[in-house]
């Protein structure tokens, strides 16, 4: 199976070991990982910014990027949605529409299509640590991916994965609402983490770069001894 790597921004960035361990698990599942090289940003910090123009710029060679290819994975749930709402970003152009929708037809956050494509729930992996998993907005509001995370760290060797309250709460990122609105952007984030340290978890796993960069920021600041890791470090066993 032929797969192409939508890295998004954040993981080309920041988190660049996190691209590898996608490709590296993928590949262990016997799929054959592409990158084609034309992709670049998905235009959600512009189109949530009010630049519907500068977006729709960033769109168009992101579906030209993928056109040839038979699947595209992100490792981030958020940018995944962003593409299945690019047919909504062309009115009156039925060609690009079109093409648009052929994109978010193939193109799938990571561990949804580990569980919907491959049909894969235990992947072999091994991670000792008692953790707790953030669920993100878009990944589960937008992109209706829920379980998919969760199956896929039920069946990981040594990892015990503890409940934490109010779980489907806003960490605060919100992309650029992170830096607009900066002091309640932080208060949510550090009552998520309360409930992180309340259930005794000494890893914070999540699906998005973007949820991770903000609440791994604010627990060095706090100086809690927490990890923060993607699930493709953990199902790759970093």
């Amino acid at each position: 199976m032929k797969v192409s790597l939508f890295i998004t921004c954040l993981c080309d960035v920041i988190y660049p070991d996190v691209g590898k361990d996608v490709v590296e698990v993928l590949e262990r599942l016997g799929c054959e990982v592409d990158f084609p090289a034309g992709q670049t940003c998905c235009g959600q910090p512009a189109y949530n910014s009010g630049y519907r123009r500068e977006a729709v710029k960033a769109a168009k060679p992101m579906i030209e990027a993928f056109a040839d290819s038979d699947y595209v994975v992100a490792p981030s749930g958020s940018c995944a949605a962003v593409i299945h709402e690019y047919e909504k970003w062309f009115p009156g152009e039925p060609v690009w529409q079109a093409k648009a929708r052929q994109l978010a037809a193939k193109t799938y956050e990571f561990t949804q299509f580990l569980v919907d494509v491959l049909k894969v729930t235990d992947i072999g992996a091994r991670y000792k640590a008692r953790a707790a998993y953030h669920t993100s907005c878009h990944m589960t509001r937008l992109l209706g991916v829920k379980e998919a995370p969760l199956k896929l760290l039920e069946h990981v060797e040594g990892l015990e994965l503890v409940p934490i309250s109010n779980a489907y709460d806003c960490c605060g990122f919100g992309g650029t609402f992170a830096v607009k609105m900066a002091a309640i952007s932080t208060a949510m984030a550090d009552e998520k983490i309360s409930h992180v340290e309340a259930a005794k978890a000494d890893v914070l796993i999540g699906s998005d770069g973007g949820c991770l960069m903000h609440l791994k920021g604010r627990i060095d600041r706090l100086g809690q001894p927490v990890e923060v890791k993607h699930i493709a470090q953990v199902l790759n066993g970093r």
